[in-house]
């Protein structure tokens, strides 16, 4: 049942407008024909949009799991002066906060609207990412740190040469985590990206499913000019084209996303 609404979209996409419109297709295409995907791929701006969702997701992805490491490390140690403010402090804004209206005011006058930036420096650390990180580096033995005290590293390198490569599962649990929500992008690039070239895959995707030009309906070629293309044969194509690529890679991660859950489950 989880599967079928893809395995339905995946049909339309590649089904004629006359089977669209006589509600024929269930779980396979129906007068096969990839007319809409040729017109989607000749529009050229879901592979715009493609290619900014991929700029997105990479550096916001990078940028989230610098800063989430560099806070969760200092306060996962219990010598961190004014540590239990800071969780409480942190703690608070999962609880509440500053609001859209307020939000848009900041981004706005510091001029940060229609970049990138409006995007990613709001959004630098997930606080309940940041606690994830935390727990597991809490669970790290004590002494492993002590050794390499002793022998002269400092936090930066014991963070780096041990603590980093021991916190594999963990760190690829909350790039997925990140990545994923980056690749979903919405309601912030919508408020604060305001050109058309820049928006993202997700943006773009809606204003096709909101409105389908005219010009993505006609057919072109004489080989296929007498297969009309509906509407909801281009959502369909476009729904596709968008979730292939994290359904590619999601199912060699997913392990880590259940690691990542059952981290979560304890922390505090």
């Amino acid at each position: 049942m989880a599967l079928f609404p893809f395995i339905n979209v995946i049909a339309v996409s590649f089904s004629s407008s006359r089977a669209i419109n006589a509600a024929e297709i269930f779980m396979w295409p129906v007068e096969f024909n990839m007319e809409a995907y040729v017109k989607l791929l000749k529009d050229g701006q879901l592979i715009i949009a493609m290619k900014n969702t991929v700029v997105i997701t990479v550096i916001g992805t990078a940028l989230n799991m610098f800063f989430t490491i560099i806070a969760a490390y200092p306060l996962s140690k219990a010598r961190l002066k004014g540590r239990n403010f800071m969780l409480m402090a942190i703690l608070f804004t999962m609880l509440f906060s500053g609001g859209l209206i307020p939000n848009f005011l900041l981004i706005n006058s510091i001029g940060l609207t229609n970049t990138y930036w409006s995007l990613w420096l709001p959004a630098l650390i997930s606080a309940y990412n940041m606690f994830v990180m935390k727990t597991f580096l809490e669970g790290l033995p004590d002494e492993l740190e002590e050794s390499a005290a002793i022998d002269g590293a400092g936090d930066f390198t014991v963070l780096w040469r041990i603590i980093l490569p021991l916190s594999k599962p963990v760190i690829a649990a909350l790039t997925l985590f990140y990545a994923v929500g980056w690749w979903n992008s919405y309601m912030n690039v919508l408020i604060y990206i305001r050109s058309t070239d820049k928006v993202s895959l997700m943006v773009k995707l809606y204003q096709m499913i909101d409105l389908v030009s005219p010009e993505l309906l006609r057919g072109s070629g004489e080989g296929v000019s007498q297969i009309s293309i509906t509407p909801e044969g281009i959502r369909a194509a476009a729904v596709v084209f968008a979730i292939v690529p994290i359904l590619c890679v999601y199912p060699f991660l997913q392990k880590h996303f259940i690691k990542g859950v059952l981290l979560g489950s304890i922390k505090g």
